[in-house]
C-alpha cells in the first residue's frame, strides 16, 4: 500500500510483479527468470536487489503489514484531540479498504504462502499485525464502549475478514467502480462492528 505519487523505484516494480506472479501461480510456480522479465531485466539481474525468491515474499509480507500499522499511526496521529473517535473509526476504514482494493495479489500472497516464511520474519508479520489490531480495537471501544474487548478484538478480526475479501469478489471488469465499491465495503464493515455492539 503506498500513497506516493514519485515513479516507483526498480526495486519496488520487482517487488509489485513479483506479488502478481505469486499471487497468480504461487510462490513455488514462479521462477526468478519471469520476475525478471516481467520488469525488463534478466533473472540473474534480480540478484543485485534481491539475494533470491525467499527475500522478495519476506519483504512483501513483512512490509504490507508495517504498511498498515503505519497507516493507522498516521491517521490516528494526524486527527489526535481534534477528532471524534467515529471520525477517526472511519478513517481507519477507509485506509484499510484502500490496501484491500488496491493491492489485492498481496492478500491473496498473505493466505497461501505465510508459512512459507521463516520463523523470524513470520513472527515479525504477527507481531506487526497484533500491534494493528490493537489499534483499531481502542478505537472501536470508543465508537461502541458497551463492547468488551475480546468481543471488540474478535469483532476487529471479522471486519478484516470481509473487508481482505476483495480477491475473490469476481474479476475486476464484473464489479462496480472503486468508489462505490468502497462505499459498499465501508458501510458493510461499520454495520457488521455496530451488529456486534448491539449483540452485546
Amino acid at each position: 500500500m503506498t500513497t506516493r505519487t514519485d515513479a516507483p523505484t526498480r526495486r519496488e516494480q520487482i517487488l509489485k510483479e513479483a506479488a502478481r506472479l505469486f499471487a497468480e501461480r504461487g510462490f513455488h510456480g514462479v521462477g526468478v527468470d519471469e520476475i525478471g522479465a516481467a520488469v525488463g531485466i534478466s533473472g540473474p539481474g534480480l540478484y543485485r536487489h534481491f539475494p533470491g525468491k525467499d527475500a522478495m515474499l519476506a519483504e512483501l509480507l513483512v512490509g504490507i503489514s508495517g504498511q498498515l500499522l503505519t497507516g493507522a499511526k498516521r491517521r490516528l496521529a494526524e486527527a489526535e484531540g481534534v477528532t471524534s473517535p467515529e471520525v477517526l473509526l472511519d478513517s481507519l476504514i477507509e485506509g484499510h479498504i484502500d490496501f484491500a482494493l488496491d493491492d489485492r495479489p498481496l492478500i491473496t500472497l498473505h493466505d497461501r504462502e505465510l508459512d512459507r516464511l521463516r520463523d523470524t520474519d513470520r513472527k515479525l508479520v504477527r507481531q506487526l499485525q497484533r500491534q494493528y489490531v490493537e489499534l483499531w480495537v481502542e478505537v472501536v471501544r470508543e465508537v461502541y464502549p458497551e463492547l468488551a474487548e475480546p468481543s471488540a478484538r474478535s469483532a476487529v478480526h471479522s471486519v478484516f475478514g470481509l473487508l481482505n475479501s476483495t480477491p475473490h469478489l469476481g474479476r475486476p471488469g464484473s464489479l462496480p467502480g472503486r468508489g462505490a465499491t468502497a462505499e459498499l465495503l465501508h458501510r458493510m464493515a461499520r454495520g457488521a462492528l455496530g451488529a456486534a455492539a448491539s449483540g452485546e
